[in-house]
């Protein structure tokens, strides 16, 4: 009750404040909310799981709330995503001041959007469900929108509302196929019912709502929303909906696991073959992108897909009776979730301070901006290491227990399970490679070297308010790299609850496969800081030096010119000429003519081959058969009046038509 006062007294309130107050205001309520809701997700994980039932009325029915150790993992990322993202954007949000009624509305959805993914992590009555995600959907669509001026963003904005509405209409289909069997609403309701019907339709089942889900996480082929909706959002808004919105759909993915009783080794083969294939091709694409939004996009894509592996292996580790693969699966998964959300955030939020700065984000424009923006640049890095799963940093604790988990499988499978385990390990290693490739280009170009276009004089670091969220996130992520088993040990109960089925609690004292992974935490912590302490110590005695500086010798070359440098796509040209047949990259190019040719140029421009066969192409088809038909929008009225005639004729003679379908049916099967 407190919290749905909280919702209903922020919307009100919000829109009558001064235009600094709104976001002050939008956060207390994340805030609040979030000391509300984080308190009983914190109970859920050290005792037992919370449930009451709201009266939902003749329509609802009863409505349960139940957190569980699931639900309270996931609020906890949320509030933590929001909580910083917020702070972050109290700042970023300063640039738009003069837009008044437009902050007043983006303020609101802010607000929404965190109490609508609370609510979707509590509620566990189908409709209310329901209305949870559209607000969810809602909010984020007016949160995205936010530079509606903008073409390109209604574009995005429009284009993911309308994913985001096939998503509900498949989880919709599978609520409305329980309810109707059941008559009721409940969650528990799917679980029984599905524990009744055959495996192949308690399967079928399964994938309808794993099609919804998985069109919110961005799993490939279900991902051609996000590279658009990423980019179009201020940079607060990018990091949360890559931190935690796609998220929600893992939450949904691991909440079907729990409730329908159907063949799980089928379904951990299923989500391990579609989650390797979105990691390699989420990252592929990624490293041919301009955009640096649009770059991390892609990369959430690739740590959907790695996540999913996590689960993938779970659910097989449950299928074959393997407790240990189960537990290193789920466990490997959901810490994935959560080192994902910091550091993606974290990247988001390094963009928007060199958006801020530079007014672009074109990699190919930026260069040299660690001289101006050494902070950003130290806090991009840190990120780009831990996302590309490098020791001490969060991202290698969790891609190493999967990885621990697929080599338990490799040394139990048998022939097929062998070659699946060969390939997805095989996949996962090839995910980290191209990460660290991808990475190593974005930071090189974008902060080091020299500025490949003119930047803004005003091109300076961000406030110390505005990176002091961006450095809380570093903590945490070395904190998890650091002693790792602090947050294994919290997940104990959401992995215990996942493998279930009368196993004994997860416990991760009682699990070898852990010990090896905190020496190398320490290892690669002290290497760190014994480098850290070589620079300090050398910086320390050069201090009194007197250093001369003069111009490097160039080869002949009096002035090295930016243009000299490695652009972001001669550094990848190497990996683009190999990987053509997967890739799809427009060229424009003037050709050179005479022998003082006009000025040069040469575009590329990515493309996302899948979106083309499975969007464009069938849009394509479907515009020109329906262009066929253009001749009856002949602006006349009586033929439109024609028209109406013949649909009404049409409708009243259906039922004649079925008689004689029906008789002449009747008549074939008497001969």
């Amino acid at each position: 009750m407190a919290i749905f006062l909280i919702i209903f007294g922020g919307i009100i309130i919000i829109p009558f404040l001064k235009v600094n107050a709104k976001g002050i205001a939008a956060f207390i309520l994340v805030f609040i909310n979030s000391v509300l809701s984080g308190y009983y997700a914190i109970q859920s994980l050290i005792s037992e799981v919370i449930s009451i039932s709201l009266p939902g009325g003749y329509v609802f029915g009863t409505i349960p709330i139940r957190i569980d150790a699931l639900s309270g993992w996931f609020i906890l990322i949320i509030n933590l995503v929001f909580l910083t993202g917020g702070f972050y954007g109290l700042f970023y949000m300063k640039a738009y001041r003069e837009q008044r009624n437009n902050l007043s509305l983006h303020s609101i959805a802010f607000f929404l959007q965190h109490a609508a993914m609370i609510s979707i992590c509590m509620i566990q009555n189908s409709l209310a469900f329901l209305i949870a995600w559209e607000i969810m959907t809602l909010a984020s669509f007016l949160v995205i929108i936010f530079e509606h001026e903008l073409s390109i963003t209604i574009k995005a904005g429009i284009n993911y509302l309308v994913q985001a509405h096939v998503a509900i209409l498949f989880m919709m289909i599978g609520f409305i196929w329980v309810a109707s069997k059941t008559g009721s609403y409940d969650f528990q309701a799917i679980a029984t019912y599905s524990a009744s019907i055959p495996v192949s339709s308690s399967f079928m089942l399964f994938v309808l709502f794993f099609i919804g889900f998985a069109i919110k996480a961005g799993l490939v082929p279900f991902h051609t929303w996000l590279p658009y909706a990423h980019p179009a959002a201020p940079s607060h808004v990018s990091g949360i909906m890559s931190g935690v919105i796609i998220k929600i759909g893992i939450f949904g993915i691991l909440r079907m696991i729990l409730l329908i009783v159907t063949d799980i080794t089928s379904v951990g083969y299923m989500i391990l073959i579609i989650s390797v294939i979105s990691g390699l091709y989420g990252v592929m694409l990624a490293i041919v992108q301009h955009n640096l939004k649009r770059l991390l996009a892609y990369h959430s894509i690739e740590n959907i897909g790695i996540i999913g592996i996590g689960i993938g292996i779970g659910c097989i580790g449950m299928g074959t009776g393997s407790q240990v693969m189960a537990t290193l699966g789920f466990t490997g998964a959901m810490l994935h979730t959560l080192n994902h959300a910091l550091f993606k955030s974290l990247l988001f939020y390094a963009v928007g301070n060199v958006y801020q700065s530079t007014h672009t984000i074109s990699i190919e424009k930026l260069g040299g901006l660690i001289r101006k923006m050494p902070q950003t640049a130290a806090l991009f890095l840190i990120a780009a290491i831990a996302i590309c799963g490098i020791p001490p940093f969060n991202g290698f604790v969790s891609e190493y227990i999967i990885y621990i988990g697929l080599y338990k499988w490799l040394s139990d499978a048998t022939m097929v399970p062998l070659l699946a385990a060969i390939f997805s390990t095989a996949g996962l290693a090839m995910v980290g490679g191209l990460a660290l490739l991808c990475f190593t280009k974005a930071f090189g170009i974008v902060f080091l070297g020299n500025a490949r276009s003119e930047l803004p004089q005003s091109c300076k670091e961000a406030p110390f308010l505005q990176l002091l969220p961006m450095y809380l996130l570093v903590g945490i992520i070395l904190l998890i790299g650091l002693f790792p088993m602090i947050f294994i040990t919290l997940l104990s109960k959401p992995v215990s609850l996942m493998t279930g089925n009368g196993a004994p609690a997860f416990n991760p004292a009682h699990y070898e496969a852990f010990s090896s992974i905190q020496p190398i935490s320490f290892a690669s912590g002290l290497l760190i800081l014994v480098a850290g302490s070589i620079y300090m110590f050398r910086k320390f005695a050069l201090k009194h030096r007197k250093i001369e500086t003069g111009p490097t010798w160039g080869c002949g070359y009096g002035s090295p010119s930016p243009k000299m440098q490695y652009t972001a796509s001669s550094f990848v040209r190497t990996y683009s000429k190999l990987f053509a047949p997967f890739l799809s990259i427009g060229k424009h190019e003037n050709e050179v003519h005479g022998i003082f040719p006009d000025e040069v140029k040469y575009h590329t421009h990515p493309y996302d081959k899948m979106e083309k066969w499975l969007i464009d192409s069938p849009l394509k088809t479907n515009k020109a058969f329906l262009g066929r038909f253009v001749f009856l929008n002949n602006g006349k009225l009586q033929f439109y009046i024609l028209y109406g005639v013949l649909f009404i004729l049409s409708v009243l003679s259906l039922p004649i038509l079925y008689q004689y379908l029906k008789s002449f049916i009747d008549f074939l099967k008497q001969l």
